[in-house]
């Protein structure tokens, strides 16, 4: 389980849409291929990626394990995830990257076997100019972060990111990420949900073209699912607990979600029967 979910207490049902949210990354960011960037010290190929394994398998092992986190240890091995995907991102030239071949070469990063909660790959995420992410998970229960490059196609750099060192609320732990907008850059990231109880926490996000700006965050959600098309993002939860048994959910509740008109709204909102319970 998941310790970061491993807690009692009462859970609170969806927070509605917050403006004025903090941005989460500084100005824009340009990235180039520098030695250091593209490598541990010295070291490249092989090399490069047995220290990257070594210092993602500290990295999670700390985490766990209680120890104080090793910021610039994670900030080296975000950089060479960088260089990584950069060169993914830029050997297509101007045509559109091959993800799927790309995310196999990130795949063989991972430092752990089973990789149970570490996963390395890179997302397209819409709007008219090419956007895409990098979703970092370093093991179960993290560090996580997200990258996000911006360019043109073949020419892309670090444009922002989102951590728990940009973001202070942000929750590093066992990250993905949903484009929910073909015409717009806008992304839902989801937390956690690795405790026997899917409690996630889910952040929307518009990246505007020189940062990622928070739009809405929601409360940590059980029995929490989700899903998203062309009609927006829809996200099922438990939105009344049992008071004498908080394992237990009395009612369920999807909400679904849209951006429209620069902010990020809430549509509807609909009951659905709580989990397990006869149908009617």
């Amino acid at each position: 389980m998941n310790s970061i979910f491993a807690r009692g207490g009462k859970v609170r049902r969806v927070a509605r849409p917050k403006s004025g949210a903090a941005a989460v990354a500084r100005a824009f960011l340009v990235f180039t291929f520098l030695p250091s960037a593209t490598s541990f010290g010295a070291q490249r190929g092989a090399d490069a990626n047995a220290e990257f394994k070594r210092v993602s398998s500290e990295l999670s092992a700390a985490r766990l394990g209680g120890a104080e986190e090793n910021a610039a240890q994670l900030e080296r091995a975000l950089t060479y995830l960088d260089s990584v995907a950069l060169s993914i991102l830029a050997a297509s030239g101007s045509v559109s990257p091959d993800l799927d071949r790309g995310n196999q070469r990130l795949a063989g990063l991972v430092s752990h076997t089973p990789p149970v909660g570490e996963n390395y790959h890179l997302v397209k995420i819409g709007g008219s100019s090419p956007v895409y992410a990098l979703v970092a998970n370093f093991g179960l229960g993290g560090p996580a972060a997200i990258r996000i490059y911006a360019g043109v196609a073949g020419h892309f750099a670090l444009a922002a990111k989102i951590d728990h060192t940009s973001e202070k609320n942000f929750l590093d732990s066992d990250i993905e990420l949903v484009s929910v907008s073909r015409s717009e850059p806008v992304f839902v990231t989801v937390s956690g949900r690795t405790d026997d109880l899917s409690t996630g926490l889910f952040s929307a996000w518009r990246f505007d073209g020189n940062r990622a700006v928070a739009l809405w965050s929601s409360d940590l959600l059980q029995q929490s699912s989700y899903e998203a098309d062309d009609n927006g993002f829809r996200l099922a939860y438990c939105s009344q607990v049992d008071e004498d048994r908080p394992s237990q959910c009395l009612k369920m509740s999807q909400d679904r979600y849209q951006f429209q008109d620069g902010k990020w709204k809430r549509i509807e909102s609909t009951d659905l029967p709580p989990p397990n319970s006869p149908a009617k």
